[in-house]
């Protein structure tokens, strides 16, 4: 076992968050946690990081035990380039951090300052740090929020090679899926550590609460036949013996508790007018800020009851295309057209941290509706949202970020409005809670544009998909799933190409001569040639270093392991030099090419 918690119990005030918290994780094992907002999965990471004490109990960490975390902030300096960050954060030399950052296609981009490049490729270089350091167990704590669908998959594709064992929160169903073969539920303060997938741990769930009401319906059936018996015969002297055994034999029959089962949001979207014809009609649109074009050339429409998923990496516009629909962002060119009485309602990104304070759930779900709506409604509405009973006169300040989010989408769909502008509505959301969203989407009958990464929501969700990448707008053939596969496929190949691929600007316009540009693709086979080769050496040379290390330790008398590590040692220099070598002239030969 690399990591064990025993009978933890962790408290905020009067709130117990963990009690009697049991579980241990060892070698290899991809852990799946599940539980709803507020449960204590991020409190069970920090526990586990050793970045908070639990109250009572005790944490066993293995001697040595090398724990990667994946930070939540940017830890990186203003102005340091990707390699420098990755040898400051590591300590390793530049060879290592340059095999972990291309894991993450970031082989042209180790010169650029990490604070210059979009969002999926800052995560990415924090990524590329945690994989270096070789850790033998990571704690990962959300971290597929925010993340665009290129960096999802690449860290699935680390995941999906990493030796060491996995500790992963995530409310996206399909990642859990993907990456995980154990599943960790947090419910009422407890742990039950399942051996198997997130697919499996649900159908077993099921299956066991079927069995434990069947098992119940049984037993209750069985001690009304026992003490219809008894009723009859108990006064006979003749029965009087088995009238006593069979009241014995009831007394032994219990039933299994049934937990009552926890809230979950059952949203119902108010039925906007149904109309037919356009919603939007983008005409020769430009968008962007006063300094900067996004995107241009955005011409399509969208028809009234489509539920448009926007798509692309991180940084190529698809916030600035949703704000510039709801009317945030002016157009620098061209136009957008509403169809007749369409109103739109936007959920942005981090609305939930514009809240007022001051205000109650109840008060802040009236300021927003429309004229019309009763507080009924309000109260309804809350309740979809799991805000009970006395629970709608909780002040903002005291609500959760889950809380939070709840509550924006609550009084967002509280609105009526035919047109829902929704970036990113499954951040903060809990597993239960984002399903409920789904299918309520799917059934709205107005018109939906949103912007999600969780391949479970989107699928369930989008009719169309549109695709913002490279300066450009457009509306993708196929389904999201054609999407998904498609862009898989590129990953796959900036995973394969050499340095100045894997979304990496292309520097230089290249050779006009033929000859010239024959000769460099040439130089650069040949690089990437050695490249291999100097890897393959290395790996080689690191593993009769760790078996000579091994036979010093066990004979120390015996000279022959001492000669051949110190001439394993100079090969292994020579072996990364070159690899240092072969970079560096991939990285200047695709530059030119």
């Amino acid at each position: 076992m690399l990591l064990q918690v025993r009978d933890v119990a962790k408290r905020y005030g009067s709130r117990t968050v963990l009690e009697e918290a049991t579980a241990a994780f060892g070698e290899g094992m991809r852990v799946g946690v599940l539980g709803r907002n507020g449960a204590g999965k991020s409190t069970l990471c920090r526990i586990l990081a050793g970045e908070e004490e639990p109250d009572a109990g005790e944490v066993t960490r293995a001697r040595d035990l090398r724990l990667g975390v994946l930070e939540q902030h940017d830890p990186w300096r203003p102005g340091e380039t990707v390699m420098g960050f990755l040898r400051r954060r590591t300590g390793l030399e530049e060879w290592i951090c340059g095999r972990a950052a291309a894991r993450f296609a970031l082989q042209g981009l180790l010169g650029d300052p990490v604070d210059a490049l979009p969002g999926g490729f800052r995560t990415r270089v924090k990524l590329a740090a945690l994989a270096a350091a070789d850790p033998e167990f990571l704690v990962l704590d959300e971290p597929t929020n925010f993340l665009d669908l290129a960096t999802l998959l690449l860290l699935e594709r680390f995941l999906g090679g990493f030796r060491g064992g996995a500790l992963v929160v995530s409310h996206d169903r399909e990642f859990l899926k993907r990456t995980c073969d154990h599943t960790l539920d947090v419910e009422r303060g407890r742990l039950t550590l399942f051996p198997g997938g997130v697919e499996e741990f649900l159908a077993f769930r099921e299956e066991r609460e079927e069995w434990a009401r069947r098992t119940n319906t049984a037993v209750a059936a069985k001690k009304a036949q026992l003490k219809a018996f008894i009723d009859r015969f108990r006064a006979k002297n003749t029965k009087a013996t088995q009238a006593k055994s069979k009241a014995k034999e009831m007394a032994r029959l219990r039933t299994i508790r049934i937990e009552h089962a926890l809230p979950t949001a059952r949203i119902r979207i108010p039925d906007a007018e149904e109309r037919r014809g356009v919603a939007l009609e983008l005409e020769d649109l430009e968008i962007g800020y006063p300094d900067r074009a996004v995107a241009s050339g955005i011409r399509l429409s969208i028809e009234r009851g489509a539920r448009v998923a926007v798509v692309g990496d991180n940084g190529q516009g698809k916030t600035t295309l949703l704000r510039t629909l709801a009317g945030d962002l002016e157009p620098r060119a061209g136009r957008v057209r509403r169809g007749h009485e369409v109103e739109a309602a936007v959920y942005a990104q981090h609305v939930y941290s514009t809240l007022d304070p001051r205000d109650t759930v109840l008060s802040h779900l009236e300021r927003g509706a429309p004229f019309g709506q009763t507080r009924q409604d309000a109260l309804d509405m809350a309740g979809a949202f799991l805000f009970p009973g006395d629970d709608v006169l909780k002040p903002v300040s005291v609500l959760s970020g889950g809380e939070r989010a709840r509550l924006c989408l609550a009084g967002l769909l509280l609105r009526r409005r035919p047109l829902l502008l929704l970036d990113e509505p499954t951040n903060h959301l809990d597993f239960e809670t984002v399903e409920a969203l789904a299918e309520a989407l799917a059934r709205f009958r107005g018109t939906v544009v949103f912007i999600s990464h969780d391949r479970t929501f989107v699928s369930r969700v989008a009719t169309e998909v549109l695709e913002v990448d490279g300066g450009r707008v457009r509306r993708r053939s196929g389904d999201y799933g054609d999407y998904v596969e498609d862009l898989d496929r590129r990953v796959r190949a900036a995973l394969e190409a050499p340095a100045g691929g894997g979304g990496a600007r292309r520097r230089g316009a290249g050779a006009r001569d033929w000859e010239e540009r024959k000769r460099r693709r040439s130089d650069l086979a040949r690089a990437r040639a050695d490249l291999g080769e100097a890897e393959e050496a290395t790996t080689r040379l690191e593993a009769e270093k760790r078996r000579l290390q091994d036979a010093v330790a066990a004979d120390p008398s015996d000279p022959e392991p001492y000669r051949r590590l110190y001439e394993v040692d100079l090969e292994l220099q020579r072996a990364e030099e070159a690899w240092l070598d072969a970079q560096a002239r991939i990285e200047r030969l695709s530059a030119e090419t």
